[in-house]
């Protein structure tokens, strides 16, 4: 039995645009899938703490509403990410219904799954209620999630996140599909670019921006640092790094264009547990054709050169030996033009492997056989 997915309409529930990377990942997703769908119907929520009880309430009924109006010929999809709880709630429940869901950080799609606007205040006392809530009941909450998902089927955009998830939770269909790689303009290959590399992405806990100043020191003067996406405005100035705050359409062209590798020095980001998300820095990265130098944590140990990456595998913790790690494969690769020109190579060829198209077709045929053996049960 084949199944036309264009026989049925999609419910797409995620953050909106611009909230958050999840949201972004989410607009380039929906782009993608849409053809493949009769319709589609959007239920776009706000980030971490942006909704309130009775939103999540309304994305609840939006979502039902839609699935009512194409009985038979549905499919429900979310994405689910740490302080995701509307898009959690949103699709829970639904019996009877094919649902599935992206999973942003596993092995959970939620780790916060009370964050609404009033538990996400700003003061002291609300993150102290916050987290005293969330981290003591992080068994109870891995069973709520157990249970909503139940047999469902869940992708993971790395190998080691779908690995986590079939881990946690065994009775669920844990399917590996790479992070959508958006389309960009093409610009001069990386060997023709300025000797410099860049740090890139939304400043927050885990994404090592503290390590610029310290890897600065140790590369040579002739290596220029520059630095953007949001919240780096609010970095320290030091000597010999370029700080350009947010990036979008042309300046994040020129940014990319004015870089010859791009620097991800994560570690860990997650005091709950530890977690496997993607690199939407990465992402961003392979779609100029760039490529990383990056350190071995979490799933960034499965990058290799036949992605465009450099991986520093240094053991332990120690701050110090990781910025130091990072530096040495930054001058080493920036001085040699050959390396550096396969590297890019590796890189387009994996903005094409993982293109909005491509991606696109993995989770179109896995949804076909979903949906062949739901109603092949009926």
């Amino acid at each position: 039995m084949t199944t036309n997915l264009r026989e049925y309409r999609l419910v797409f529930v995620g953050p909106g645009e611009g909230q958050t990377a999840v949201g972004d990942y989410a607009q380039d997703f929906v782009t993608a899938v849409r053809p493949h769908f009769g319709d589609v119907t959007e239920v776009r929520t706000r980030g971490p703490g942006g909704d309130t009880v009775r939103d999540i309430r309304r994305y609840r009924r939006s979502v039902a509403a839609a699935v009512a109006e194409a009985p038979n010929r549905v499919l429900v999809h979310g994405e689910l990410a740490a302080g995701g709880a509307a898009p959690f709630w949103a699709i829970a429940g639904l019996p009877g219904t094919p649902v599935t869901a992206t999973i942003h950080d596993p092995p959970q799609g939620v780790w916060w799954p009370a964050a609404t606007k009033f538990m996400f205040g700003p003061t002291l006392t609300r993150k102290l209620i916050f987290h005293g809530l969330h981290y003591p009941l992080r068994p109870l909450s891995t069973k709520v999630e157990g249970i909503v998902n139940g047999r469902r089927t869940l992708f993971a955009l790395t190998d080691t996140g779908r690995r986590s998830i079939e881990q946690r939770y065994p009775h669920t269909t844990a399917v590996y599909v790479p992070h959508i790689v958006r389309d960009r303009p093409v610009i001069q290959p990386v060997q023709e670019r300025a000797n410099a590399v860049g740090f890139f992405g939304h400043v927050y806990r885990g994404k090592g921006f503290e390590q610029i100043a310290r890897i600065r020191e140790l590369l040579p003067d002739d290596i220029a640092i520059r630095v953007a996406g949001r919240g780096t405005e609010a970095l320290p100035r030091v000597d010999g790094i370029e700080i350009l705050g947010g990036v979008d359409g042309p300046a994040e062209d020129a940014f990319f264009g004015s870089v010859r590798a791009i620097v991800v020095p994560y570690g860990k980001r997650h005091w709950y547990d530890e977690t496997y998300p993607a690199s939407g820095v990465v992402a961003h990265a392979t779609a100029y054709r760039t490529p990383v130098v990056c350190t071995a944590y979490g799933s960034l140990a499965e990058l290799d050169e036949q992605t465009g990456a450099v991986v520093v595998r240094t053991s332990g913790t120690d701050q110090a030996a990781v910025a130091a790690g990072l530096a040495r494969a930054i001058e080493a690769l920036l001085g040699d033009t050959g390396r550096l020109t396969e590297l890019g190579e590796y890189a387009e060829k994996t903005r094409q492997a993982r293109s909005g198209a491509a991606t696109a077709q993995a989770y179109a045929a896995t949804w076909a056989q979903l949906l062949a053996r739901h109603h092949g049960g009926h």
